[in-house]
């Protein structure tokens, strides 16, 4: 692994071509506290994942625009009721014309609400199990959701903990080709030996900076690529 560039460079770079650390800040949106994400409700994380399922490879808009009937077609997501659903039902939901008709992801409500069910009787609740996880192990939690749910490997656990509140950084395609050209990852980014490396990355530079993971991503990536003002 390559010298760590300082957090403090970094910010001045992202600052210089976002017209200033006013310009920066507004586009920061900061995490939710510990006890802030515990208030969820696990039918809440389980739509809120759903969703994410399906904005993977499609239109975030469209899915925004159909969530509103996901919400009826799966009881608001409540995992105990979406788990009463037979496959039969399932069936004939993915294939409504008023959802998206996709069986795999369809499939995929049913496994979460089932990872969501037993983190609950594991842990009290999913949302508290989310709540507890120490940001500086975050990619441990990313192959948790990976391992235990369905189709939320690769950015999609990822953006669903940001979306949430819970802070996390991206490897979106700016932050990728930042560590890679300074030679900070000597593994895929899929690879348990590569997120340990890039959970270091951020860690060192949220020691030196006090910010969180989430803020620390959205600068950097705010730092390189074609994003200027």
């Amino acid at each position: 692994m390559s010298q760590l560039e300082s957090f403090a460079s970094i910010y001045q770079r992202a600052s210089d071509r976002k017209g200033g650390d006013e310009g920066l800040e507004s586009l920061l949106s900061g995490s939710l506290t510990e006890d802030e994400i515990g208030q969820y409700k696990d039918a809440e994380l389980l739509s809120e994942m759903s969703k994410k399922v399906f904005q993977s490879g499609f239109v975030w808009r469209i899915v925004d625009h159909k969530w509103p009937a996901y919400q009826e077609a799966f009881f608001n997501f409540e995992p105990t009721k979406v788990l009463m659903l037979s496959p039969e039902q399932l069936q004939e939901r993915a294939s409504d014309t008023n959802l998206i008709r996709h069986m795999k992801k369809t499939m995929a409500i049913y496994d979460n609400a089932l990872m969501a069910h037993d983190i609950a009787l594991e842990h009290g609740s999913l949302a508290e199990y989310i709540g507890r996880w120490p940001a500086e192990e975050i990619t441990d939690l990313w192959a948790v959701l990976k391992r235990r749910g369905t189709r939320l490997g690769g950015n999609t656990g990822p953006y669903f903990l940001r979306a949430i509140g819970k802070d996390t950084f991206l490897l979106t395609g700016d932050v990728q080709g930042y560590l890679t050209s300074h030679k900070l990852v000597d593994f895929g980014f899929s690879s348990k030996s590569g997120l340990k490396q890039v959970q270091g990355v951020f860690n060192a530079w949220q020691q030196e900076s006090g910010r969180s993971l989430a803020d620390i991503s959205r600068i950097l990536a705010c730092s390189v690529g074609d994003n200027r003002v």
